[in-house]
């Protein structure tokens, strides 16, 4: 197993870099949406009828795509007071039953989110023309990605590994 991990582990670290790139752009991309919606609406007084559908598809895929990042990086919110303040054996179950929960919501987030898109293909988004089960795509994917890296943190927890996280995040004590 930790030979599988070795060898998967540089490949989970390029998709993770690759999902904080999009996700940058994407709200850099929303952000002059954002800046064009409003420009338009001051200035030419012609507000443009796609700019806050798009927007808002571009705001799912960074929320999304940034959370499953923090998941592989563990700088996702916690609540770490009474896991500080057990012992390590207990901290180490704490841990794997997390991630464990982690991995399982990833999963259940991306499968009810295919029947979703499923359910909504054949409506069709006014504004922008697309079906409608393409605004489940982000859930789909960021679900897939945090079940993926959950999975990883999982693997190195119960293998006594230290952790997978590429920037080291210390708490205010």
């Amino acid at each position: 197993m930790w030979r599988f991990l070795q060898a998967v582990r540089p490949v989970l670290a390029r998709l993770s870099r690759l999902s904080l790139y999009i996700s940058g752009l994407g709200l850099v991309t929303m952000t002059a949406i954002v800046g064009w919606q409003v420009f338009a609406r001051y200035v030419l007084n012609d507000t443009p009828s796609w700019s806050e559908p798009l927007s808002l598809h571009l705001m799912s895929w960074f929320i999304l795509l940034g959370a499953a990042v923090g998941v592989r990086e563990s700088v996702h919110l916690g609540l770490d007071f009474v896991r500080h303040s057990a012992s390590p054996a207990v901290q180490r179950l704490m841990d794997i039953v997390s991630l464990a929960l982690i991995v399982l919501f990833g999963l259940a987030m991306s499968f009810y989110s295919i029947l979703l898109a499923a359910g909504t293909w054949a409506a069709t988004i006014p504004v922008l023309g697309w079906p409608g089960g393409v605004d489940f795509f982000p859930m789909i994917a960021g679900g897939l990605l945090i079940a993926l890296f959950a999975a990883e943190r999982l693997a190195d927890v119960s293998l006594g590994e230290a952790p997978v996280a590429d920037v080291v995040i210390q708490e205010a004590a």
